[in-house]
């Protein structure tokens, strides 16, 4: 639906139902706001958590297809 097509239908709805959309666009506007500000402050705090980059020094992991590859044939062989 275009913006034009949605104006349309929103101008041909009765002054009650106008209004029911208005409030409903300012709760996701609202809702969109507080997810943006809550999605902010946890990525800032997540930086700061001790596991992130307990990895980073892993040898064996430098290549984690292999990695999962060794894994894989050590865990589901059959011998």
């Amino acid at each position: 639906m275009s913006y034009e097509d949605l104006v349309t239908a929103l101008k041909s709805l009765p002054a009650d139902e106008q209004e029911q959309v208005a409030e409903f666009v300012m709760a996701l506007k609202k809702h969109r706001q507080s997810a943006n500000r809550l999605a902010k402050q946890n990525g800032a705090g997540l930086s700061r958590q001790p596991f992130i980059g307990m990895w980073r020094n892993r040898e064996d992991l430098k290549d984690s297809r292999a990695w999962v590859r060794k894994v894989r044939r050590r865990e589901w062989s059959d011998t």
